[in-house]
């Protein structure tokens, strides 16, 4: 029985949908459990809500030392310049009693992301998050192309090999994640839980 957590950042929501999907994929592997976390917001309070962050998440606050519990972490986070939002990087950066006692050795590890635009870093965010989880000693994983849409030209859409994306859009074109989006999480979820499930079968 797989313990999954789906643990991420989302300012305006898009990560939190993304993160729900990857849980509902999870979740269709039998006997998983899934916990969906997020971490804490390190915006003051009034600048969170004048730039219009959703703050009533409904997914509990998450400590760093609880990542040891689990066999398998999908992590979810906003790009900022190519890179994972502040948030979970300062998170990921208390977790240094984690890593000198090796408790992260060989548990699952996978990262999905959003992007205001089509080529707003979404693979370099993903790429240099694997990074820490390298240092962890995870086992790192993506999302394969048996997930056949990721060479999808019917509709603009995020996606990559190195795990899923979405693209929001700014402005008047701001969008929440497609259907499609949404089931590539679910597809990477799913895919993710099923590998951590072999590794961890008790």
């Amino acid at each position: 029985m797989p313990k999954i957590l789906v643990l991420y950042y989302s300012s305006y929501g898009h990560i939190e949908a993304m993160a729900n999907a990857q849980a509902e994929g999870a979740a269709r592997v039998p006997g998983t459990h899934v916990t969906v976390k997020r971490v804490p917001e390190l915006a003051p309070a009034e600048v969170a809500r004048a730039s219009g962050f959703k703050l009533d998440q409904a997914a509990p606050l998450a400590v760093p030392d609880e990542l040891a519990r689990y066999d398998g972490v999908l992590f979810g986070t906003p790009t900022r310049f190519g890179n994972m939002a502040a948030q979970m990087r300062n998170f990921l950066d208390q977790t240094g009693a984690l890593w000198t006692g090796g408790a992260l050795v060989g548990k699952v590890g996978s990262v999905f992301c959003s992007t205001a635009s089509q080529h707003g870093g979404q693979e370099t965010t993903i790429t240099s998050f694997h990074h820490t989880l390298l240092h962890h000693g995870m086992i790192v994983v993506g999302l394969p192309y048996t997930f056949k849409d990721l060479a999808t030209m019917r509709e603009i859409t995020g996606g990559t090999p190195y795990g899923a994306s979405c693209v929001t859009g700014a402005g008047s074109e701001l969008r929440m994640p497609t259907e499609l989006e949404l089931e590539m999480c679910r597809y990477q979820g799913e895919h993710v839980t099923r590998i951590t499930a072999r590794l961890f079968p008790g």
